[in-house]
């Protein structure tokens, strides 16, 4: 093989976590390859997920606010407010093109020796590309993400069954629109075609909504959704579809009662599962547990000598910045530093409206470890900031250990809750403490205030609530 397909490093996956760490890669001088079997670089992330689709939760909300609530603001538009789905889907395919063409110009600047197609290992550190190519590196980098869930009986048809990649690009907007799952995916994308005008029923199979926050915040994320208009059902499995009138219904079991959803559309949004087909594991000695995840070591390392994995096929939550904080640090270690991912301030984020945000343990978490726990709460509805800007529908929790006062976890509702959460991450990530968040000055008005709040409330020390 010549010295133009040798490398020291070749990451097999162009997402967040794979083209991530090859321009680490590269950064700290190592000579890198990255195989991508996309045409464009981001993976599903800036393809088909997170970009996307916060173009049109973005867009969404301003139609809605267009439609129902300028009136009420004082802004008056006149003649009827429509929407042209068309318009919608090309300011997303233009937002997804200019950030994807941005990585592919980072990849080149760096001198990054792109491969397009899929890459296969095939031991002793060679790699094959479509089966046509062929590079050798002295460290593999996995990074190949993951893919949509599909129920057994509910195959994804692309039509009427869907998975987010297609929920994502409707041509109209389905009158009946049925989602399996209230995890972030799914509240996310029925948020978006309820604001459209769909009628949105979602069905899960969990007692509660947004599985990863305290019982409280979920409580107050399913009244906020009711109180938008779409439907829930809790503590419901779906066992299948049918046709009724002509209609497809899918069927549902509720307290030991059947029911029937008709829908237009039915989005399976119940999970992520790590892709690694056709990837030549078995070449190299890897074999992926029952769930498919690949097996590491505290160092990224695979059981396969100068094979690397990291981000949605390894351990940890399936988010992109998960991934490309692994994808720093691998390239870091490879180069003979120090990387290092700190797994307990990694943030969690539903971007509906309100947003959820959360970090570190919940309430329940940290009582199940046996941590004694001191709380603090804040209601956006005492907020300055929020009252003026119509966005009283949210709140802060501040979990804290009763002994040492160290922050454990926080949860915001919030409009804007994304941006908000780093603060908490940071104070965590030094180790601070409740009365640290209560003591940082926050300029007023903001709804950032509200987490100095619940800073204090941990204390009984809030200043604006009782």
């Amino acid at each position: 093989m010549s010295d133009k397909n040798s490398f020291d490093v070749a990451v097999i996956g162009g997402g967040p976590g794979g083209y991530v760490a090859a321009i680490r890669c590269a950064q700290l001088g190592l000579k890198t390859a990255l195989v991508e079997k996309r045409k464009a670089l981001g993976g599903t992330c800036l393809n088909i997920g997170c970009i996307p689709s916060k173009a049109l939760l973005h867009t969404s909300e301003q139609f809605l606010f267009a439609k129902k609530h300028a009136k009420e603001s004082g802004v008056e538009i006149s003649g009827d407010v429509s929407l042209n789905l068309d318009t919608v889907m090309k300011k997303k395919d233009k937002v997804v093109k200019q950030l994807t063409g941005g990585v592919d110009m980072l990849v080149k600047k760096r001198g990054i020796t792109r491969f397009n197609g899929h890459g296969k290992l095939l031991g002793d550190g060679k790699i094959s590309v479509d089966e046509k190519d062929e590079l050798s590196a002295k460290h593999i980098i996995l990074a190949t993400g993951s893919v949509p869930v599909e129920l057994p009986f509910m195959k994804f048809d692309g039509e009427t069954i869907v998975s987010s990649d297609h929920a994502l690009s409707f041509d109209k907007v389905p009158e009946e629109f049925v989602v399996i799952g209230a995890g972030a995916i799914g509240l996310e994308l029925g948020s978006v075609w309820s604001r459209y005008g769909s009628k949105v029923t979602v069905l899960e199979f969990l007692p509660k909504i947004a599985a990863g926050s305290d019982d409280d915040v979920s409580k107050f994320l399913e009244r906020c959704f009711k109180k938008q208009g779409m439907t829930i059902h809790t503590e419901t499995k779906v066992t299948g579809s049918k046709e009724i009138d002509g209609k497809l219904n899918v069927v549902a079991e509720k307290k030991g009662k059947e029911i029937t959803v008709p829908a237009d559309k039915v989005l399976v949004a119940v999970g992520r599962k790590p892709y690694t087909e056709n990837l030549g594991l078995d070449k190299v000695g890897i074999e992926p547990d029952k769930r498919g995840f690949i097996e590491i070591d505290d160092h990224f390392k695979t059981s396969a000598d100068g094979v690397y994995a990291i981000g949605d096929i390894v351990r940890g939550p399936m988010l992109a910045h998960k991934a490309e904080e692994e994808g720093v640090a691998i390239a870091e270690m490879i180069a003979g530093k120090a990387g290092h991912v700190n797994y307990d301030v990694i943030p969690g984020v539903i971007y509906t409206e309100p947003e959820v945000a959360t970090v570190g343990l919940t309430e329940a978490q940290a009582k199940e470890k046996d941590i004694k726990v001191k709380v603090g709460k804040f209601p956006l509805a005492a907020n300055g900031r929020a009252i003026a800007s119509d966005a009283t529908d949210g709140m802060v929790k501040i979990i804290a250990c009763a002994e040492t006062d160290k922050i454990l976890g926080g949860q915001v509702v919030a409009k804007g809750a994304s941006e908000m959460i780093a603060e908490i991450v940071t104070h965590m990530e030094y180790g601070g403490s409740a009365e640290d968040l209560g003591r940082t000055v926050h300029a007023h008005p903001t709804i950032s205030e509200s987490i100095k709040e619940a800073g204090l409330a941990v204390d009984g020390a809030a200043i604006h609530s009782l």
